[in-house]
């Protein structure tokens, strides 16, 4: 039996090779340790209309299952809110959260096929940064997922993407997501 050589996502070897020696030289660090990098990737989708219609949440956890390649968790109502006839403890949505390897080859397909697919596309936002490094955008239709069979879908909804960086600020946090490929606004 040969040992084969260890399976290394994409995006984590051009974050090795290319990514910490160019913010080493960018960010002026003294150490390729101080560099940050990604921490994880929540993906959450939320289905208001499921109070309404139950089959709405297996359908996103279908998608978001599809998408991120590993079982989603069902968010429910904390507490009860009688205008929106949501009751306590009631599914009103599902999130995963990504982390190495799982997490990288979701931002490769996130930033190679997903985001040049969104519709009048003209680049992502360079504010939404929550001041600690952390970065979210949302998506408006989950169909722009090529893992996502359209035919299945009996209504589109959105999701948002939440990128946590281990960097100290939102500059350090821009310059890595730059490094690694997302086309923001110039």
């Amino acid at each position: 039996m040969s040992k084969g050589k260890k399976y290394v996502p994409r995006m984590l070897e051009k974050y090795n090779k290319k990514v910490v020696p160019a913010l080493v030289k960018r960010l002026g660090y003294k150490n390729k340790m101080q560099v940050p990098r990604l921490d994880k990737i929540v993906i959450n989708m939320g289905v208001g209309d499921a109070v309404v219609d139950a089959k709405l949440i297996d359908e996103a956890v279908m998608c978001l299952r599809e998408i991120s390649g590993q079982k989603p968790v069902v968010t429910k109502a904390k507490k009860a809110i009688s205008n929106f006839k949501l009751r306590e403890s009631m599914p009103i949505g599902c999130k995963v959260t990504l982390r190495s390897q799982r997490m990288y080859e979701f931002f490769d397909r996130l930033v190679g096929i997903t985001i040049p697919r969104i519709r009048d596309f003209k680049g992502l936002s360079r504010k939404s940064f929550d001041g600690f490094g952390n970065y979210t955008l949302g998506i408006k239709e989950q169909i722009v997922f090529p893992e996502i069979d359209r035919d299945k879908i009996s209504k589109i909804s959105g999701m948002d993407i939440c990128i946590c960086t281990n960097a100290q600020e939102n500059e350090e946090a821009l310059a890595l997501l730059e490094e690694m490929g997302m086309p923001f606004r110039k």
